[in-house]
């Protein structure tokens, strides 16, 4: 694969509407907006008869082939069950893997979607989170159809200590904080980790919070960016759409549940990874930014990432997490074999 510093971070406009031009078969007009995006290159296009499109150049390095075949199988599942998502275009010219969804252009894996926009979903009623849980829970059942062994399986003895591991052995974390950083972790790790023993895998969107859910006049819910697709836990895809934290949450869980088990079963005693999930999450994230440090636009966006004071507070941060997670365990374990949101939650 050609370097990451270079074809990369010097696609052009005209490189960006050729490849798509050539992969839909179609003329293109000049319009080549880029979007918002670190990890990847996103720009909006134009066909020449008006039509808009969303081309996304995946970073080298992130994700194999097989990764990326794998998260578009899971949206064109979705998709064939009439679950509410962008799928994928079809591309005419394209030498990636087996997939025809994917293109390549030196050495760059790309994709091509139909735009779709839409508002942010207003979670004002009861109808509306019932009406979420169901989504998801449709979305699960196509997750249940088959294995994504080449994606993230999000478990703190896999997934977590990876990202735990990046930061400490790539020197992200000044020396003041390296030391205190690897405590609080290790201490979250030990505290959730068995929490997961048993947990049901599903594939999941993984990225299932409010800002990809989108409301679209006259049809409904749409759930978008699937780029963090992974094997999972079903609580990922519901814990994220929440306000709060667990204990504050009570009555939008019980609705998101009730809407899910119209579609599909929920073992109610993995509510107790809501906290464990929300840990994993602020890890993951310092991470996931960790990768972005050295990009011009990450950097002058975020000018103090990676300081002292940064490091302080981010650690912080995972402290009083940590004291969550230890008062709502200690909640779960005063019950007698929680199976249900009122067991869990019944001291609050």
């Amino acid at each position: 694969m050609k370097n990451e510093c270079g074809t990369f971070d010097e696609l052009t406009p005209d490189i960006v509407i050729g490849a798509v031009e050539k992969a839909l078969d179609e003329e293109m007009s000049a319009l080549a907006s880029p979007l918002p995006s670190y990890i990847n290159r996103v720009y909006e296009l134009q066909t020449a008869d008006g039509r808009r499109v969303i081309g996304k150049f995946y970073r080298p390095g992130r994700w194999s082939i097989e990764a990326l075949e794998q998260e578009h199988d899971f949206v064109l599942d979705c998709a064939d069950e009439d679950i509410p998502v962008v799928a994928p275009l079809q591309l005419h010219a394209t030498s990636a893997g087996s997939h025809s969804t994917i293109g390549i252009i030196d050495d760059l894996y790309f994709a091509v979607y139909p735009k779709r926009s839409g508002r942010e979903l207003n979670l004002d009623d009861d109808e509306s989170w019932l009406r979420l849980g169901s989504i998801v829970a449709r979305m699960h059942l196509a997750g249940d159809e088959r294995k994504a062994n080449e994606r993230v399986r999000l478990h703190p003895s896999t997934s977590t200590e990876k990202d735990v591991a990046e930061l400490l052995d790539g020197g992200f974390i000044t020396s003041d904080h390296a030391t205190v950083f690897q405590e609080v972790t290790t201490e979250i790790l030990n505290e959730i980790t068995p929490m997961f023993n048993d947990v049901e895998y599903t594939r999941v969107h993984g990225d299932c919070h409010r800002g990809n859910i989108l409301e679209r006049p006259e049809e409904g819910i749409l759930v978008i960016d699937f780029d963090d697709m992974m094997t999972g836990p079903p609580m990922q895809d519901l814990w994220l759409l929440l306000p709060g934290h667990m204990t504050q949450c009570r009555n939008e869980i019980d609705l998101l549940l009730e809407g899910y088990e119209r579609f599909r079963d929920f073992d109610d005693s993995t509510t107790r990874l809501i906290e464990p999930l929300r840990a994993m999450r602020m890890i993951y994230f310092l991470a996931w930014c960790a990768r972005q440090s050295r990009d011009f636009k990450f950097q002058s966006d975020f000018p103090d990432w990676g300081s002292n004071v940064f490091w302080r507070t981010e650690i912080d941060d995972l402290r009083s997490q940590l004291v969550v997670i230890k008062e709502t365990n200690s909640t779960i374990n005063r019950q007698n074999t929680p199976t249900t949101m009122d067991r869990v939650l019944t001291d609050h």
